[in-house]
């Protein structure tokens, strides 16, 4: 049987730069435009001032997605041979980072329904709208934080993984399983005690040393892939 391994890697690797630009663009940019925290009116009236590029942001969720259960799969062929216990769990962790990622769209959608505010809806004051709309973005935002959890597992098993397979850089698994400690770290501090910010300079350093491992991956599958044999 022919061994797609290589073939597997390169388009992981590509799959990893479109999930880092919509995943970008739909959960760091169009928020940053549209939340106003702790103001339900100003965020309501940014959605409606900025709906095309929210509908985008919903796009590229569904990209995320979509590309996500692709990658997964494939990283989970690359390196079963390594360990298929790691390796299944590492792929386990990261489908329910999507099975998360998917129910998050929900709010998502419900964000823009109450804001719009228009068919059986307009039956409720506008007041009332606004602090659903601040609800079910609030949600979403708890909702990053859950699925960080599942990431981190992910990318501490793949650094694992990376550094006991021969034919790729150790250097990157490590960073990506050092730098992984920076998603846990985000997870449990916005989870149980959002409003601490003392530690925040460290999970700076983590979440760069893991977006430059993750990068640098995704860059080394592109060019060279991985030969099983």
């Amino acid at each position: 049987m022919q061994d797609y391994t290589k073939t597997y890697g390169r388009w992981a690797g590509i799959g990893y730069f479109v999930i880092a630009v919509a995943g970008g663009f739909a959960i760091a940019y169009v928020p940053s435009v549209v939340d106003v925290a702790g103001d339900p009116a100003a965020t309501v009236a940014n959605i409606m001032d900025n709906r095309g590029l929210y509908a985008l942001g919903q796009i590229g969720e569904m990209i995320v997605l979509l590309v996500e259960v692709a990658v997964s799969i494939m990283l989970f062929h690359m390196f079963r041979g390594v360990s298929p216990t790691l390796a299944g769990i590492a792929t386990a962790s990261r489908l329910m980072m999507v099975a998360i990622m998917s129910t998050m769209l929900f709010f998502t959608f419900l964000t823009l329904s109450f804001a719009g505010g228009e068919g059986y809806l307009s039956a409720l004051p506008r007041d009332q709208l606004d602090a659903f709309t601040l609800l079910a973005t609030e949600t979403h935002h708890i909702g990053v934080k859950i699925w960080e959890l599942f990431f981190f597992l992910h990318l501490v098993i793949l650094g694992a993984l990376v550094i006991r397979f021969p034919r790729t850089p150790t250097l990157l698994g490590w960073a990506m399983a050092i730098g992984s400690f920076g998603y846990l770290l985000d997870a449990v501090t916005g989870l149980v005690t959002p409003t601490f910010t003392g530690l925040d300079w460290l999970e700076v350093i983590l979440l760069t040393i893991v977006t430059i491992g993750e990068v640098s991956f995704a860059l080394w599958l592109i060019i060279f892939g991985i030969k099983s044999k």
